[in-house]
């Protein structure tokens, strides 16, 4: 069973940045997919970017493109998120998941339903 456990998230002014990480708990993170989600207050989770297993192949939602920075790190078992030019509408919980590590090696899953593992989410808030 693969655990995931988030951290980085804050209280953030709009303009500002931050780096959220995603650290999972087994070695076959190097094989898997990432990706990272998020879900604000009364709306539904939705996806924010992801990666495919070697870091060379990534994914954004149309909100963060040129914003946003999906990395990965497999010898820390750990990926990255970087949050540049926050936005109020970036305020909400981030979550991340990895899927099993059976897909191709390009491939980037960015629908919820293609994940497996969870994290329980890093908050996120940015004050105009």
């Amino acid at each position: 069973q693969v655990q995931l456990v988030e951290s980085g998230g804050g209280l953030v002014q709009a303009g500002g940045s931050l780096r959220l990480s995603c650290t999972a708990s087994v070695g076959t993170f190097s094989k898997s997919a990432m990706g990272w989600f998020r879900q604000a207050p009364e709306k539904e989770r939705e996806f924010v970017a992801a990666v495919n297993w070697n870091g060379r192949n990534a994914y954004y939602g149309d909100s963060v493109k040129g914003r946003f920075t999906i990395s990965r790190d497999n010898a820390k078992n750990t990926v990255f998120l970087q949050l540049n030019n926050l936005k109020g509408e970036d305020t909400a919980v981030y979550f991340c998941a990895a899927d099993r590590g059976t897909g191709g090696s390009w491939y980037v899953p960015v629908q919820q339903d293609r994940y497996n593992y969870w994290g329980q989410g890093t908050q996120v808030t940015v004050s105009s």
